[in-house]
């Protein structure tokens, strides 16, 4: 790219102002494998919206050798980890090499480009290490997402920040807001105060959002380690110390993201109210407001079933449902052995395997559990899939054993390859989405929405997203709350008790009266859209975070401050 790059596409007007998204994974196709969950489903559907509105926005990523793994089982069909190369021939290079300081020393990263008319998404940058003109250790940087080394992981970072910001400048394409999903590309605000040699002027065009509603999950380093790898470019540790909140030589990313931004912003209005009271204690950062995440309908919807909703042609939908049911079945039959049926309700639980998610929780009174798992009268099939960290012991124990509690039950199924193509498939083949973290430990939780708008019903404790969608019974089936200051053990079992509750006294005598069911079903499908539709998202992020008045500004500013006395 000699010229200064140009949006393929005309820019509609209220999203002139041009802003680089900054996130270390995108999950925009099955064929392109550079995400691992949650952050990258958002950060996909964020690009799709952008491009669909025709705004002034390019993303920054990482193209990743060996992905973040592929799952795969064992002999004993336990789960495996698989590190396999990844080709991509729909990617264009750039012909950019950039020089990024890593270590004190000079790392090349070349630039590919994939273009929005390959999947229909804003301009995407993906930087990669993996050159031959790098030693082996820094080829090593890009080519495993979310790296278990803490040196090759900080380097990730380095890569996306300062790394991201050096190609903007290079293309010249003069961005007026850097915007850092989440605090890993941290080490571009250093690159930008370089460049712009005054913390206000990096406030000015610095915005972040935050996923991460407890305070273990915010990564912390040691302020020496993170400047003996370059963190913060030539700066001296004295520089450093003034520059940055340091505590007993601590440093919090999302702490300093805070510092150095503008504006940010929480993923649900419970996760901003979590991340406001989490960070009241430190008076120098900028604001934080809620935009709550959304997925893109255009892309996760069932367009059928949305037909049939419209147009209330009941039977309409679950022949679509059914359908849709099968094509999972396929896979569960071709993984698992086993045939399920389209005519019984059918239970998922899918997402990544944190111990706060509780995948097992319904498991937990094994008596119960049985007498579900056995009810002829009104029969469940239950799948469980997700992908634990590849490094997590406990997570990948919980996954496996799991897979032991399913090979007593005909009717009971854990798969592999949770990812964009099998995720699809549980969404349009589950009847009730089975959601159970900890109240306040989901920041938003958007696997319901695509679930939603694939006609399933969101079963879930109150926590994320929820409180804005749910309404009991109407449209979703929510798990009381509990208080979260009782020991962890106590709200495990109290979560237990009412979702089996619920389960056999109100979720499966509905399904099972068909009528009644198709009411809850239009329901959800109806509510979900369009508020949870990521355009909605996309253009938020411009009118709250990108592009306010700056009346506003000043006035969250003030807020932010009172609430902090």
């Amino acid at each position: 790219m000699t010229q200064p790059f140009k949006h393929p596409y005309p820019i509609a007007r209220p999203y002139a102002k041009a802003v680089a998204y900054f996130c270390m994974e995108f999950a925009i196709d099955q064929s392109l494998k550079i995400y691992s969950g949650g952050l990258g489903y958002l950060a996909g559907s964020h690009l799709r919206s952008a491009h669909d509105l025709r705004q002034n926005f390019i993303g920054i990523g990482m193209l990743w050798k060996y992905g973040y793994y592929d799952q795969v089982r064992q002999p004993d069909q336990s789960m495996g980890v698989l590190f396999q190369e990844k080709l991509y021939n729909f990617l264009e290079d750039t012909g950019i090499v950039l020089d990024v300081k890593v270590n004190s020393h000079d790392v090349k990263v070349k630039v590919w480009y994939l273009p929005p008319e390959v999947f229909g998404t804003a301009p995407l940058f993906l930087l990669s290490t993996d050159v031959p003109e790098n030693d082996y250790l820094a080829r090593t940087i890009t080519h495993r997402l979310y790296d278990s080394n803490v040196a090759t992981k900080i380097a990730q970072y380095i890569v996306l920040g300062v790394g991201g910001v050096k190609l903007i400048k290079r293309l010249g394409w003069n961005a007026d807001i850097y915007h850092f999903n989440e605090a890993h590309a941290l080490p571009g605000a250093y690159e930008l105060l370089r460049e712009h040699g005054d913390i206000t002027a990096v406030r000015e065009r610095l915005v972040f959002t935050t996923h991460t509603p407890i305070p273990a999950g915010n990564e912390v380093h040691d302020v020496n380690m993170l400047h003996h790898m370059s963190f913060f470019g030539d700066r001296t540790i004295e520089e450093v110390r003034n520059l940055a909140i340091v505590d007993n030589g601590a440093f919090n990313q999302t702490l300093n993201a805070l510092h150095l931004s503008r504006l940010a912003n929480g993923v649900s209005r419970m996760h901003g109210e979590v991340a406001r009271n989490m960070w009241s204690f430190h008076n120098d950062i900028c604001p934080i407001l809620s935009i709550t995440n959304a997925q893109n309908q255009e892309y996760w919807a069932d367009k059928e079933m949305y037909k049939a909703v419209k147009k209330n042609e009941k039977s309409v939908f679950f022949r679509a449902k059914a359908r849709a049911k099968q094509a999972l079945f396929d896979v569960v039959a071709d993984q698992c052995g086993k045939h399920f049926k389209s005519d019984v309700c059918t239970i998922v639980w899918a997402r990544r395997f944190a111990p706060y998610k509780r995948a097992d929780l319904i498991t937990k009174d094994l008596q119960v559990f049985d007498a579900i798992m056995r009810n002829t009268d009104q029969p469940v099939q239950m799948i469980w899939a997700g992908k634990p960290y590849p490094m997590d012991g406990g997570a990948i124990g919980t996954f496996n054993k799991l897979i032991e509690t399913s090979k007593q039950y005909p009717n009971c199924a854990v798969l592999t390859g949770y990812e964009l193509k099998l995720s699809r498939l549980l969404k349009g083949g589950a009847d009730l989405w089975l959601n159970t973290p900890r109240i306040t430990r989901e920041a938003s939780g958007t696997s319901g929405m695509t679930a939603a708008m694939n006609g399933a019903i969101n079963f879930s404790t109150n926590d994320g997203w929820i409180p804005e969608f749910a309404i009991d019974g109407a449209n979703a089936y929510v798990i009381p709350e509990v208080n979260p200051e009782l020991p962890e053990h106590q709200q495990d079992w109290l979560d237990m008790k009412a979702l089996h509750r619920i389960l056999q006294e109100e979720a499966l005598p509905t399904y099972y009266n068909k009528k009644a069911w198709w009411k809850l079903v239009r329901q959800s499908m109806r509510d979900v859209v369009p508020m949870f539709d990521s355009d909605r998202m996309a253009a938020e992020y411009y009118s709250k975070l990108y592009d306010p008045p700056a009346s506003e500004i000043s006035e969250r500013k003030t807020e932010s401050a009172i609430g902090s006395e």
